[in-house]
């Protein structure tokens, strides 16, 4: 017995130094497999601190790639990850419980390492070399502490597979998916006479039945407050055909409007055919919007109708919960979701019980009804068509990646060295029955608003080569994208897209129509065009409004002379323009006032301001405004570039903004007012200035020819390092759209070689 206890310490002791003497293996193991991957990668950056990734093969250039970026701003990747794997909290606290539910009703580890498994050798290699790439740079720099994600491994790349600033998920709306699950309403139980009857007619009932009440649909983006019409997002995508350009080469715009800093600028190649340059959503392996020598593609947030909601008749039945579907009572599906979060004493949990039908999770409840979700999940095939089109060479292989049907939330401007210029409408969607109208939430019970096949490439709208020459989508309906040879509405099913005209829109239409002579630069001079358009059908009100005052009116002296501003205004913004200063803080005031009555009217704001706002609800609008421009700057007389500013402080994901320190004038105004170039700005706690976060993130104007030229400019600058050179050396030329050369070629980068190394180096 004596021996016997003398032993267990030994062998605890020598399981003890066993399992480290494992873990230490499988340390050199992984770093050595890591420094063979970087060997062979060779990362050179530019004099603009732009990373050019080239790899022995394309698995090389994603572990290099990966490298870079994180070299750029490794809190953003691994953002992005905590952010799409639902574990904020776990950095953030518990205000971000809620928004990691969201993303768990959809995100399950264990079932993305399935997917994961049964992915095509080649994707798993791509995703292997991504978290070697992440890993390396962590082993490499042990004083980058991450919040969360301690060790990256491959299928996380499943988790975030769509390069867009807010994918389908996160439509979802917060403070009903909080209000719902949070103190799950109750269920009274079924009485015999609500429980459907098993014989044929009451099917036909069901399939027959009366359309529910019109909720309003959630799945728009937050206001910044409750009176506040949202900041427009989205993007600019423009083609120009050769027979509309002077060097008779095809053009592409490439203008994502997204929240600055949201992408890193950078080119990855292989010896293996992989040569892409452009924006890439931070820790993404992909090319988002970008070019290749031969071909380029811009995305645009689409209109498609991809996600649908679900009206849900739950009943309770011998203490189950079940839901109505057709002459049946299916149970609903039950799951528990535990969501981490961190505290001042360490990690808690929140548990939940998921309830889902089978068009999806249950996200809300409203008069009664619990409402389901329905959205695209398909990451294997997300990600590999995000990756091949990276590749494709021309427009018809460029065209066979829509098969995969896995862009749910973009439409694509597309160019190529042949000369081709194509539109191509998010590629994911549903057939339905157009009996219903999915834009609003449609009766669960009745089996005929559940979706059927998907449409077919053929099927879905798409334009090539348009008789205009041109083509463009701003985030609007495609029925105008190429003039008189547009896309027409009556040839497709009304849910393919949901969205109308805009004023950018229109401005599109004005700078591409009846021109032949298009280059890069005067492309660039179309994209910055400083025209307001929506100031055409609105100022006209407020001009009549001020002469039909009566002169013993007081404010017919007060705003004589703003209103002369207004009179001889040409609509155009400019950093030295008092009258857009004038025009925006009128257009802010009031349509904030105007959209409460607008939306009861079924009017855009535009139109009720113009047809239906009385002169005394415009002239007092416009009161208050040169009241506010005078109580913020001391005189109404202040010109747009005093109050429009661009400002980097610091490398926080959320930017802090101050009136004392350094900031720059910029002249392109919100993309609402019909601004091609876009600028999202807004005055903050302690600020007069209004300081701008989203709109223009990344430019680039893109000729195919025999050899591909580019212009481009990043919002800010590369590096997310305020001490880097490369934090905003480029926020001068963004401001006023200077682009500057791309060096897309080795050619190109002689004598703009910062540094060459290999990863880890």
């Amino acid at each position: 017995m004596q021996n016997r206890k003398c032993l267990k310490p030994l062998a605890t002791l020598f399981a003890v130094l066993l399992s480290t003497s494992l873990l230490q293996a499988a340390e050199t193991n992984e770093s050595t497999r890591w420094k063979q991957e970087a060997a062979n990668v060779t990362i050179i950056r530019d004099d603009w601190g732009i990373a050019h990734v080239h790899g022995k093969t394309d698995a090389d250039a994603v572990f290099g790639m990966e490298y870079a970026q994180a070299e750029d701003d490794f809190n953003r990747i691994e953002t992005n990850y905590i952010n799409a794997m639902g574990r904020l909290a776990e950095a953030e606290g518990e205000s971000r419980i809620y928004q990691d539910l969201r993303m768990k009703l959809f995100i399950n580890p264990a079932e993305l390492k399935k997917q994961y498994a049964a992915s095509p050798d080649w994707l798993k290699t791509l995703m292997n070399a991504f978290a070697d790439g992440l890993n390396f740079y962590l082993y490499k720099h042990p004083d980058v502490k991450p919040r969360v994600i301690q060790h990256f491994e491959p299928w996380m790349a499943l988790s975030f597979t769509e390069g867009s600033i807010g994918g389908d998920i996160e439509r979802i709306n917060l403070p009903q998916l909080e209000a719902f699950y949070a103190h799950p309403p109750s269920v009274a139980p079924a009485v015999a006479s609500e429980i459907p009857s098993s014989r044929p007619e009451a099917a036909h009932l069901a399939a027959g039945a009366e359309r529910p009440p019109h909720f309003v649909s959630t799945i728009n983006i937050p206001y910044v407050h409750d009176s506040d019409p949202p900041e427009p997002t989205g993007s600019n995508g423009m083609a120009i055909a050769p027979s509309n350009t002077r060097d008779h080469h095809a053009l592409l715009l490439i203008n994502p409007h997204t929240s600055f800093f949201f992408r890193s600028e950078l080119q990855m190649s292989s010896d293996h055919g992989l040569d892409a340059y452009g924006a890439v959503t931070w820790g993404q392996f992909f090319i988002y919007q970008g070019f290749n020598e031969r071909a380029g593609w811009m995305h645009t947030s689409s209109g498609v109708d991809a996600v649908d909601e679900y009206l849900e008749t739950i009943q309770k039945k011998d203490n189950r919960l079940l839901y109505k579907y057709g002459n049946e009572l299916r149970p609903l599906t039950t799951e528990q979701i535990t969501v981490p979060y961190k505290t001042d004493h360490g990690i808690a949990e929140k548990k939940f019980t998921i309830y889902r039908t089978h068009h999806g999770p249950i996200i809300r409840e409203a008069n009664g009804k619990w409402i389901s979700i329905r959205l695209m999940q398909e990451p294997i095939k997300a990600l590999t068509q995000s990756y091949i089109r990276t590749k494709a060479q021309d427009y018809k292989s460029f065209r066979q990646t829509l098969e995969l049907k896995a862009n749910s939330s973009n439409n694509t401007i597309f160019a190529d060295a042949d000369g081709d210029i194509a539109y191509f409408h998010g590629n994911f969607i549903p057939r339905r029955d157009t009996a219903f109208d999915f834009t609003k939430p449609v009766d669960g019970s009745n089996p005929a608003t559940d979706w059927k096949d998907l449409l077919t490439v053929n099927e879905l709208p798409q334009l090539l080569n348009p008789k205009s020459g041109w083509l463009y989508n701003s985030n609007n309906w495609p029925w105008s994208g190429a003039g008189s040879s547009s896309l027409r509405k009556a040839d497709y099913p009304v849910y393919v897209e949901t969205g109308t005209e805009t004023a950018r829109g229109l401005h599109a239409i004005r700078v591409l129509q009846d021109k032949k002579d298009f280059t890069l630069d005067s492309l660039i001079a179309a994209a910055y065009d400083s025209y307001l358009p929506w100031f055409d059908e609105t100022m006209p009100a407020l001009l009549k409004a001020y002469d039909a005052l009566p002169s013993s009116n007081p404010l017919k002296t007060k705003l004589a002379d703003p209103i002369q501003q207004l009179r001889a205004w040409n609509h155009r913004w400019a950093i030295d323009s008092v009258p857009t200063s004038l025009a925006i803080f009128w257009g802010e005031d009031i349509r904030r006032s105007t959209t409460p009555e607008a939306k009861k009217e079924g009017l855009r704001a535009e139109d009720y301001i113009a047809t239906k706002a009385s002169p005394t609800q415009l002239l007092q609008s416009f009161s208050a405004a040169t009241d506010e421009l005078t109580s913020n700057f001391g005189t109404w007389k202040t010109p747009w570039g005093d109050i429009n500013r661009f400002q980097r402080l610091t490398g926080d994901i959320v930017q802090p903004f101050n009136d004392v320190s350094p900031s720059i004038p910029v002249g392109f105004t919100s993309s609402f007012w019909g601004s091609l170039a876009s600028f999202g700005a807004r005055p903050y706690p302690g600020t007069k200035k209004w300081y701008g976060t989203s709109g223009n993130s990344f430019v680039a104007v893109v000729e195919f020819g025999d050899k591909v030229h580019a212009k481009a400019v990043t919002a800010g600058g590369e590096s997310g390092n305020p001490s880097s050179p490369y934090f905003n050396d480029q926020a001068n030329r963004y401001s006023t759209g200077d682009l500057r050369d791309v060096y897309f070629y080795p050619s190109d980068l002689k004598g703009h070689i910062e540094r060459q190394y290999h990863p880890g180096d």
